[in-house]
C-alpha cells in the first residue's frame, strides 16, 4: 500500500513537473513573439513615420523637385557672380577714356566682360565693377568673336607675330590671335579682332588678371546692380 502511495506520488510529481516545464516553454515562447523584436519593429516604424512621410501620390513629390532645381540655380549663382557695384562715371565715356577704382574692393574672382554695341570693357572683382574703358574692336574683315573665352596666356611687351605691331600687356583670348591689349583709342578705329584699350587701363588690368579668368564678350547685353554677371 505504501509502495502504490508512494508510486502514485512519484507519478504525480513527474506529471506535475512534466507540466510545469511544457507551461515555461510556451510562456518563452509567447514572450519571444511579443518581446524585444516586437518592440524594435514598432520603434522602427515610429521612426520611418516621424522621418520620412509617405507621399500620396505623385504631384505631392513635385514641389520637391522643384525646391531642388530652385536651390541649385541659386547656386550658380551665388553672390560671388552678382554685380554689387557699378562705378559712378561722370564724365563723358568717351574714345581713350577708363576708370579704375579698387579701394576697399574685397579680394575675389576677376571676370571681365566686354560689350561691342555699348564699346566698353568692365572688369569686376567679387562682383564689384573695379574699372571700365571705352575700346576698339574687331574692323569688318576680322570682327572680334563673342563667347567666353579664358585667358590662355599673357605679355607685357608682345609683339604680333602675324601683323609685327606691338600689342603691350596683351592677354590672349584665342588661338588665332584675338587678344585685349593697350592701343591708341580713337574713334572709328578698329582692330584685327582684338579688344584695345587704354595703355594704363591695359597695366592695371595685367596685372590683376590671372590665367584661366573669363572674359565675356556679347553684342548687345548690358548687366546691371544685381543681375548674374553671365
Amino acid at each position: 500500500m505504501v509502495e502504490k502511495i508512494a508510486y502514485r506520488i512519484s507519478a504525480s510529481v513527474l506529471l506535475v513537473a512534466a507540466l510545469a516545464i511544457v507551461a515555461i516553454m510556451v510562456m518563452g515562447l509567447t514572450r519571444a513573439d511579443a518581446g524585444p523584436s516586437s518592440v524594435l519593429s514598432k520603434a522602427v516604424a515610429s521612426e520611418n513615420v516621424a522621418s520620412e512621410p509617405v507621399a500620396q501620390n505623385i504631384s505631392e513629390l513635385e514641389p520637391i523637385a522643384a525646391d531642388r532645381e530652385n536651390i541649385a540655380e541659386k547656386l550658380l549663382l551665388s553672390d560671388k557672380f552678382l554685380v554689387k557695384r557699378i562705378l559712378e562715371i561722370d564724365e563723358p565715356f568717351v574714345h581713350g577714356y577708363y576708370k579704375w577704382d579698387d579701394d576697399g574692393v574685397p579680394a575675389g574672382e576677376l571676370v571681365v566682360t566686354v560689350d561691342l554695341k555699348a564699346e566698353s570693357i568692365s572688369v569686376f572683382r567679387a562682383g564689384y565693377e573695379i574699372g571700365a574703358a571705352v575700346i576698339t574692336f574687331g574692323d569688318s574683315e576680322k570682327p572680334a568673336p563673342t563667347g567666353v573665352f579664358p585667358i590662355t596666356q599673357k605679355n607685357k611687351n608682345h609683339i604680333s607675330s602675324i601683323y609685327g605691331s606691338p600689342m603691350p600687356y596683351m592677354m590672349r583670348l584665342t588661338n588665332d590671335g584675338v587678344a585685349i591689349h593697350a592701343s591708341d583709342v580713337k574713334w572709328g578705329w578698329g582692330t584685327r579682332g582684338c579688344i584695345g584699350v587704354p595703355l594704363e587701363f591695359a597695366r592695371l588690368l595685367f596685372e590683376q588678371a590671372k590665367l584661366g579668368d573669363r572674359v565675356i564678350v556679347t553684342n548687345g547685353k548690358m548687366i546691371g546692380m544685381g543681375d548674374a554677371i553671365f
